[in-house]
């Protein structure tokens, strides 16, 4: 949008009276779009790709860890760290739900900022750990207090921004993940080196020093992290009214906020997307999950010694960063995310068929780089797009407030409790070409592709039904011969946009 047209009248929906706008009353006229779009970018999502950077290195620290020790250290086996990665999924996956609600009752400032607190806390903890029962608690908690970030960033990016700008910024956000991938393996490259210092092994050193920065940022996040549109401090009344009017206009009609009701959670659970879309995270989920702890084993295994392996993960890493960024910005563009969703599951089972044949160390890392597509985090390449094109998608779908952030809570959760799977599969008597793993993870981007065409097609059958006005409901002071008491009955269109979301009868689906 140029300079000459960023100053925009806001329409409403189809059927919505200009006078039911969010403070009818209010001027707006002197708003340049583009450069309060530009300022909620600069207060929303630095702060938030820098938050998510931490969760992952912290997380995914013990895949780097381990190459220096870890297990030898505290006496553990092969089997016992697996049940100990298995271990931070379970809670972590089971909590996001309830997560995402209470972070809409309370406030992004408050719960992001007392969730990274308490992670930093449990992370550091892991550097003095010595038995397996020790690391195993730790484990568990640190999947307790990381619950309900991802999915809660999700949800908070999907409040504030229309549906066609979601999935770049989603992918900004994920890009952090990659940057995570090639960070973890530089800074534990050089952390290893205090072996010693303070009596505490190398590996020990990579725990409380993440710990500690993620404590530090916690504490500054309660004054830098913003609240949603309708209380955000840094607007000003005009462009709070502005944003919450575009929302709106976008079929975001809980944008000026919500009160809570029970049935807007039994509408997530009634809806079809919900699970079907549980199906989906499943497919990206388990493999990145899989990947993020064991690139750096993978590739220390082909060959390469610890500190090399850690170092050769950088690039893949990089390269997925900028990949990301690409293909949130042609969803956005081309609002085409189910073809991009089916390209890109394609690129993942070539590259998971690759590292089953193969047995050449070259071929298997050039594997690696097509896999992070797929992945995202400290793994190939092909994840973490189709993962940030997947949450845009899923709630570009879903609207309602607190419908959509149960949606992405149980989505999100599902799809990371496949992690406890994922996290055995990579088995120390299985390498170093790990086929079983690979196997495994084909058939999770096998059950991604089946979703991914069940999703669009069963969306494209609904907006076909709309249009044929079987939704319509019934609207006091309104004549529509195709309304139906079975739809519902409203005294007005807004009354069914607030209480029916994304059922309402004008929303559409987008593909």
């Amino acid at each position: 949008m140029d300079d000459t047209s960023s100053v925009v009248k806001i329409t409403t929906p189809a059927g919505h009276d200009d006078e039911a706008r969010y403070h009818p009353g209010a001027d707006v006229s002197s708003i340049n779009e583009k450069n309060l779009m530009w300022k909620v970018d600069l207060h929303v999502l630095p702060w938030l790709t820098i938050i998510y950077l931490f969760s992952f290195l912290d997380r995914g620290s013990i895949g780097n860890a381990k190459l220096y020790n870890l297990e030898e250290d505290l006496g553990i086996t092969d089997n016992q760290y697996l049940i100990c990665l298995s271990m931070f999924f379970l809670p972590y996956a089971l909590f996001e739900p309830v997560s995402n609600v209470l972070l809409r009752r309370l406030s992004p400032s408050i719960w992001l900022s007392c969730m990274m607190f308490f992670w930093g806390i449990v992370m550091t903890l892991h550097g003095i750990v010595r038995s397996y029962a020790g690391l195993l608690t730790l484990r568990l908690l640190l999947g307790l207090t990381e619950a309900g970030l991802y999915p809660g960033v999700v949800y908070y990016i999907s409040s504030w921004y229309k549906r066609s700008e979601t999935g770049f910024r989603v992918a900004i956000f994920f890009s952090s993940a990659t940057v995570a991938g090639a960070f973890s393996g530089l800074l534990a490259a050089g952390i290893a080196k205090m072996d010693g210092v303070g009596g505490r092994p190398g590996w020990a050193w990579i725990f409380i020093l993440e710990g500690l920065a993620t404590v530090i940022l916690s504490i500054a996040s309660f004054w830098i992290i913003q609240d949603f549109p309708d209380n955000a401090k840094f607007l000003t009344e005009a462009e709070r009214v502005f944003i919450i009017r575009r929302l709106k206009a976008d079929t975001r009609f809980s944008a000026s906020g919500q009160t809570f009701k029970r049935a807007y959670v039994w509408q997530s659970l009634r809806d079809w997307k919900t699970y079907v879309a549980m199906g989906l995270y499943m497919g990206f989920d388990g493999p990145l999950y899989a990947f993020s702890l064991f690139t750096p084993s993978i590739i220390n295994q082909l060959g390469f010694k610890a500190t090399q392996a850690n170092l050769l993960s950088v690039p893949v890493y990089t390269w997925g960063c900028i990949v990301t960024c690409i293909i949130g910005y042609l969803g956005d563009r081309t609002g085409r995310r189910y073809y991009i969703n089916l390209a890109l599951f394609a690129v993942g089972l070539a590259a998971y068929i690759i590292l089953i044949l193969s047995k050449t160390p070259a071929l298997s890392y050039f594997a690696v780089y097509l896999a992070i597509s797929i992945d995202a985090i400290k793994s190939p390449p092909h994840h973490l797009w189709i993962e940030a094109n997947s949450v845009a998608w899923v709630a570009n779908n879903v609207e309602g407030t607190y419908k959509r952030s149960v949606t992405l809570g149980m989505a999100i959760g599902f799809g990371n409790l496949n992690g406890a799977v994922t996290a055995n599969i990579y088995r120390a008597h299985d390498r170093p070409w790990y086929r079983l793993g690979h196997a495994i993870i084909l058939v999770y981007i096998a059950i991604g592709l089946i979703c991914t065409i069940v999703f669009a097609t069963s969306l494209k059958r609904e907006n076909s039904r709309r249009d044929r006005g079987e939704r319509d409901e019934v609207i006091e002071g309104v004549e529509n011969s195709r309304a139906h008491e079975r739809n519902g009955r409203f005294a007005s269109v807004e009354d069914a946009q607030l209480d029916k979301g994304d059922e309402w009868s004008g929303f559409r689906y987008t593909l």
